[in-house]
């Protein structure tokens, strides 16, 4: 932080200031600063000011800035037909001012029409003097407050004159090296001031007096004008001036300004400097620059060397401010605010359509039934101008006879210096209804193709306004370069997004759809992936509908991240649904899925919960194998436990017993599992998240799926679990004794008979008086088979009213029946044909002493 005269911008090593006129000094040059409002009217004027343009701040505050600064004559090497035209100072300037006296000049920028930085070089009639020759920089303010417009100026001569005593390499006449590490300093010129391209780094001094009404206002304005300070910087340098009572502030950023390419000064460069500027153009393709020095003394400065360096350094720049992450929406808008003001005025991004979607696509030319999707439009234009117009998101093909089609089947830019009239009616024919011409009538286009590895992913369409500079043969050069490497950018975000879908639609499709309701309990889950680097995972949930109308619960987790678990993750999930299928106990079950395991690899490992709930008995049987235990909320009193149950190894290691215990429960009881991505976080005991799942599993709630949103809030606040989560909550509601009848059957063709009498008679007493006749029919054909082909044992008959009216029959044979082709002349074969025409469902199990048969029937309507 320097503390100086208000107007001077160190451009060297610092010296003192002298009393007086503005002079320049050694690494000094006095400058003015003007803030000028939205009627064009001087809010500001400084001291440095005061002293160039011989008039004093009492009679500048409040007049018209164009009165303060009238531009008149000629400049010495501009005279010539073009007459006020060139004396405005518009000399050529890659990016700010436009060539052969095109674009703003200091008159145009005092009268408000200024949309971006510009600068340039302006004759300034000063009252008692002769006219002064001024380089001046005017940037637009943005936000709230009246001042619009920020000028500053510097004197021609004084630089000039600042520039005599450089020697070879540039070094003054002192020996010292004008590199910004001189005395006292900071934002320095390299050199001469060259151009926007041959400045290191430039820091004008902004003079702010503690008497100024508006400096507070202006000073948390300063990001506006240095677009990398940060407002906290802003407060703490006001706050400093304040604290200190110093009356001036003057400061040095590292950023870049727009300046005046060439000043007029002579100057001579090394051979280090030469060699440097040849290699730097060479990069971009272009001709080795005809350097200063290298002709005679007086030959102006290399315009070409210090646009190429200039280029080369945004393009770095550029560079650094896109590809920040893997997020496709993301990239698209940075690559868009990366050229907008600065290279271009508006930016319109189009993508394919495939590369939109996240899809993958054959490579190849485009045609004009390519579909293009909008994705971005950043523009200087007032807000809201562009969006009814060209609204984001549309997608449109484009014809042949656009400049947008040569530029998407060549895969090389198309530069059009100025749009005509012809060329507008041919681009506003794709705008059906809307005319867009007024937009980009006699505006400066260059559109460059976003490519990867040979394939147009898309195109940016820029468009510079009338008045600003044309794109010429550099700008191609720099825009294609610019379009190269976003293209690179846009592809690795599109692959990742890509890859990103596949391995989401991989296991989605391994996740179930499980039904909110089962035969005597209801049921909620929830998934949420892991942060998006592990965003794939290994758990997983289930549900298994099984004979004598109990449920299986099941909840698993493959250890790792990547495709590669969630194939495993399926593959075991088919596996236990298999053998839940054959009603397995909980432990055998287990053991089973070990053995399975073993034979797939030993590169993974797996946790599983299995439970098995039984809504007529009141009870879950339940195995683990290395899962955390299970929560069980009891609904008599609102308690909730963690389930002491023997912990068994993870599914994989191989060789280890399972066991299984009985835990009787209550209607109204609630069982929670869930995976370890809910409960551990990484340098905590794992014992805390259990007890915060156990404290928030027992909050009431209105709802099922509300009981888990409260478990996930609390255990997962703010979503950022690397590791994925399962979590499966149910309700187990029981059946009660009065909806559950059974009878026992002796082993004698007879009970056929009595079978069917107490099934109508039972359904009366239910109600289900419609479901007589079907039911009647099946369970007469399911106990004629079980007493023919039972070993001795009474048969036994069940029904169960619950969500379906379950009929059950079973026997002590373990030969499974199925389904016959009976002929017509066939006396057997046709029983469970009928079963599986009346039947909702039906199937077969085996028990410990036979085999179950089982159908339902869906309960009419109440």
């Amino acid at each position: 932080m320097d503390r100086g005269t208000d107007g001077d911008a160190p451009f060297g090593h610092a010296a003192g200031s002298g009393a007086g006129a503005a002079r320049a000094v050694a690494g000094r040059v006095p400058l003015a600063v003007v803030v000028v409002d939205q009627d064009g009217l001087v809010s500001h004027w400084s001291t440095g000011a005061r002293r160039m343009f011989a008039t004093g701040k009492e009679d500048a505050i409040g007049r018209a800035a164009a009165d303060l600064l009238p531009v008149s004559g000629a400049l010495p090497d501009e005279a010539g037909p073009t007459g006020t035209a060139a004396a405005a100072g518009r000399l050529p300037h890659p990016e700010y001012a436009a060539h052969d006296g095109l674009g703003p000049g200091l008159e145009t920028s005092l009268d408000g029409g200024l949309s971006y930085p510009a600068a340039g070089r302006a004759r300034i009639t000063v009252p008692g003097r002769d006219r002064l020759d001024v380089l001046w920089w005017a940037y637009p303010l943005v936000g709230p407050g009246p001042e619009r417009l920020l000028v500053l100026a510097a004197d021609a001569d004084a630089l000039r004159h600042d520039t005599d005593g450089q020697g070879e390499d540039g070094h003054g006449a002192d020996g010292r090296r004008e590199d910004g590490h001189g005395a006292g300093g900071t934002g320095a010129v390299r050199g001469t001031a060259a151009g926007f391209g041959a400045f290191e780094r430039i820091a004008p001094a902004f003079a702010l007096h503690t008497d100024f009404p508006g400096a507070e206002e202006l000073a948390r304005r300063l990001p506006e004008i240095m677009p990398s300070m940060s407002v906290g910087e802003s407060a703490r340098i006001v706050a400093q001036v304040l604290e200190l009572g110093y009356p001036v502030l003057e400061f040095s950023q590292n950023d870049r300004v727009p300046v005046t390419p060439d000043w007029g000064v002579p100057r001579r460069a090394g051979r280090r400097a030469r060699r440097e500027r040849a290699a730097r153009a060479a990069a971009l393709g272009l001709p080795a620059p005809h350097g200063p020095g290298e002709g005679s003394d007086d030959e102006p400065v290399d315009l070409e060397y210090a646009a190429v360096r200039e280029r080369l350094e945004f393009l770095n720049e550029v560079s650094g401010r896109i590809g920040t992450s893997l997020d496709l929406a993301q990239t698209i808008v940075e690559v868009s605010r990366a050229v907008v003001p600065r290279f271009t005025d508006v930016a319109g991004t189009y993508l394919r359509e495939q590369v939109v979607a996240g899809e993958g696509f054959a490579a190849g030319v485009s045609d004009t039934t390519t579909m293009w999707h909008r994705v971005a439009l950043e523009h200087t234009d007032e807000p809201g101008r562009w969006d009814d117009v060209v609204p984001i998101g549309e997608a449109m093909p484009f014809p042949a006879h656009t400049p947008f089609f040569q530029c998407m089947t060549s895969g090389e830019p198309v530069l059009v210096p100025r749009i005509s009239e012809e060329m507008g009616h041919a681009i506003a024919s794709q705008f059906e209804k809307r005319d867009i011409r007024p937009l980009i009538s006699r505006r400066s286009m260059l559109v460059v193709p976003l490519k990867a590895r040979d394939v147009v992913l898309g195109f940016m369409i820029l468009l510079r306004h009338p008045e600003r500079a044309e794109f010429n043969d550099m700008d191609r050069v720099t825009g294609a370069e610019l379009a190269a490497r976003a293209g690179l950018v846009l592809d690795n975000a599109r692959m990742y997004t890509y890859q990103e879908s596949v391995a989401e639609t991989l296991q989605d499709s391994m996740l179930p759809h499980i039904p909110t309701r089962m035969t005597g309990c209801d049921i909620a889950t929830r998934y949420l992936p892991g942060t998006l680097l592990g965003r794939v995972g290994g758990d997983w949930f289930d549900s298994v509908k099984l004979p004598g109308a109990r449920t299986a619960l099941v909840v698993g987790d493959v250890m790792g991240h990547g495709l590669n678990s969630a194939a495993m993750m399926g593959q075991l999930r088919t596996a236990v649904q298999t053998m839940a299928a054959l009603d397995l106990p909980p432990a055998q079950l287990l053991r089973n899925l070990d053995d399975l395991a073993q034979r797939l690899g030993d590169t993974h490992l797996a946790t599983c919960l299995y439970a098995v709930y039984d809504p007529v008995a009141g009870e879950v049987h339940l195995a683990n194998a290395g899962h955390i235990p299970p929560v069980l909320v009891h609904a008599a009193d609102g308690r909730s436990e963690l389930l002491d149950l023997p912990t068994g190894a993870p599914i994989g290691v191989g060789g280890v017993p399972f066991e299984a215990v009985r835990v009787r429960v209550e209607p109204g009881d609630r069982l929670v599992m869930c995976t370890d991505g809910l409960v551990e976080v990484r340098g905590e005991d794992i014992g805390a998240g259990l007890a915060t799942l156990c404290a928030f599993a027992a909050h009431p709630a209105a709802s099922m799926d509300d009981a888990c949103d409260t478990i996930i809030r609390a255990l997962n606040p703010r979503g950022g679990r690397k590791d994925d989560v399962a979590l499966l909550m149910a309700r187990l509601n029981g059946i009660a004794p009065h909806d559950v009848a059974e009878w026992r059957l002796a082993r004698d063709p007879a009970q056929v008979g009595r079978a069917r009498a107490v099934l109508r008679e039972q359904l009366h007493a239910w109600g289900l008086e419609r479901l007589a006749d079907p039911a009647e029919l099946m369970v007469s054909e399911l106990v004629t088979n079980a007493v023919r082909h039972s070993r001795g044992r009474p048969v036994a008959l069940r029904l169960v009213r619950g969500d379906t009216l379950l009929c059950e029959v079973e026997d002590d044979d373990h030969d499974l029946p199925t389904l016959l082709s009976a002929g017509p002349t066939d006396e057997y074969g046709r029983g469970l044909r009928v079963v599986s025409t009346l039947a909702r469902e039906w199937g077969t199990s085996r028990t410990r002493t036979g085999k179950t048969v089982w159908c339902e029937l869906t309960l009419p309507p109440r």
